[in-house]
């Protein structure tokens, strides 16, 4: 019986170079444009009472995208995040690797010095961050600052589902911001 061919010696691994009839990049950038296209009008997040489809939620990723590139943030930068599951972190998946940046989600759970240790470590370029947990992330950011270490911009996401307290402490609320985004922002692949 013969032996199985190694990955080298397969005849799937002879002679083809890498194009776009054997290899397409997987990244959750094209996931979006995939599913958008095939699916537009199916149900993309439900909560509470949201429902959005493929083909909105992919429009906020190319705004959010839009929005970060005019803020200089690209290839090379941290977009930071302290948020639960909500619409807002699903729009930060999307449209920060479309922005070529990087998505650095951080625990809720977390106390302020450990916050502003990423924060710091992180190099964010921006703060995105739900008003549930403004405390603990005003602490953080007050301990940057303490430590002579820039804070960066905040955002805030206000989720309608939370009934809870909250504090803001950015320049501009998400929803808000996320308005004024490019819809047809064309991005990169990661």
């Amino acid at each position: 019986m013969p032996h199985p061919p190694t990955p080298a010696t397969s005849p799937y691994a002879q002679g083809l170079g890498r194009n776009p009839a054997n290899h397409t990049p997987l990244s959750p950038v094209s996931l979006l444009e995939w599913v958008a296209d095939a699916y537009p009008d199916h149900p993309a997040v439900l909560h509470g009472d949201l429902r959005r489809t493929w083909a909105e939620q992919r429009d906020r990723a190319r705004r959010l995208a839009s929005l970060l590139a005019a803020r200089g943030i690209g290839p090379g930068s941290t977009v930071a995040c302290v948020l639960p599951n909500i619409p807002a972190m699903i729009d930060l998946h999307f449209g920060v690797p479309l922005a070529g940046a990087v998505l650095n989600t951080i625990n809720t759970r977390l106390d302020p010095a450990t916050i502003a240790f990423i924060l710091e470590h992180g190099e964010a370029g921006l703060l995105i961050t739900d008003t549930e947990f403004g405390s603990a992330v005003g602490e953080a950011l007050e301990l940057l600052a303490a430590r002579g270490v820039a804070a960066p911009p905040v955002v805030d996401v206000d989720d309608p589902v939370f009934d809870g307290p909250g504090q803001r402490l950015g320049e501009v609320e998400y929803e808000a911001w996320l308005a004024g985004g490019d819809p047809a922002f064309a991005g990169d692949l990661p």
